[in-house]
């Protein structure tokens, strides 16, 4: 990790801990070393640090382009490794930067809903999500987060110490729909994009807290 990385990292498992009483499940289930997707239900903008502080390796985010234009800000935010892309992370160029990640080995996170929910449940997950996975060669790794919606969801002004959580799910391959992808037609293949997105937002849907699953 980056010096400045490592601190804001150490920062947040602190944070998480002592304000937020934080549980982890699981941290053990992403790679150490070498590319993956990290995918993650959204509700509140600590979702990137609580991800990130629960696994022993740097991962690298995304985030929209607008919040770079303030040089110091921008600074902070490229030092803890965060991709500027178009609100959403839509379009050509947030595309090449995930894939440019990825190439030299880096961990990604990544929210298939596309934006926080509005009301603590689980939202579709976007097509989009399903593009990065079949075009990449790694492994994808379901995360579930519990409990950020009550302690900073939209409807929160100021961070509430509520309990929070975040489970970890077995890596996936989608090798089948990799290779069905590469020879498919187009309609085929922009099944295969909205399928993955449905599997990876099932799989996080999956994933329970339990006080004896402690990883």
């Amino acid at each position: 990790m980056k010096p400045f990385y490592f601190v804001v990292w150490k920062t947040t498992q602190a944070v998480a801990l002592f304000y937020f009483r934080r549980r982890v499940f699981h941290a053990e289930r992403v790679p150490r070393h070498g590319p993956v997707i990290l995918v993650a239900n959204h509700a509140s903008y600590f979702d990137p640090l609580l991800v990130g502080a629960a696994v022993p390796r740097d991962l690298h985010y995304l985030a929209r382009a607008s919040l770079f234009r303030h040089r110091l800000a921008g600074a902070i935010l490229r030092a803890v490794n965060c991709v500027p892309v178009e609100r959403e992370g839509g379009g050509a160029a947030g595309l090449r930067a995930i894939f440019e990640r990825l190439e030299t080995g880096a961990g990604i996170l990544l929210f298939p809903e596309g934006t926080r929910t509005s009301d603590g449940q689980l939202q579709p997950a976007r097509a989009g999500i399903g593009l990065v996975v079949i075009k990449s060669n790694c492994p994808v790794v379901p995360v579930r987060i519990f409990g950020s919606y009550e302690a900073f969801g939209r409807h929160v002004r100021f961070p509430r110490p509520r309990q929070l959580a975040v489970k970890f799910g077995c890596p996936r391959n989608f090798a089948p729909l990799r290779a069905e992808a590469g020879s498919c037609s187009k309609a085929r293949l922009k099944a295969i994009y909205q399928q993955v997105a449905d599997e990876i937002m099932q799989a996080v849907g999956k994933l329970q807290p339990c006080q004896d699953d402690r990883g």
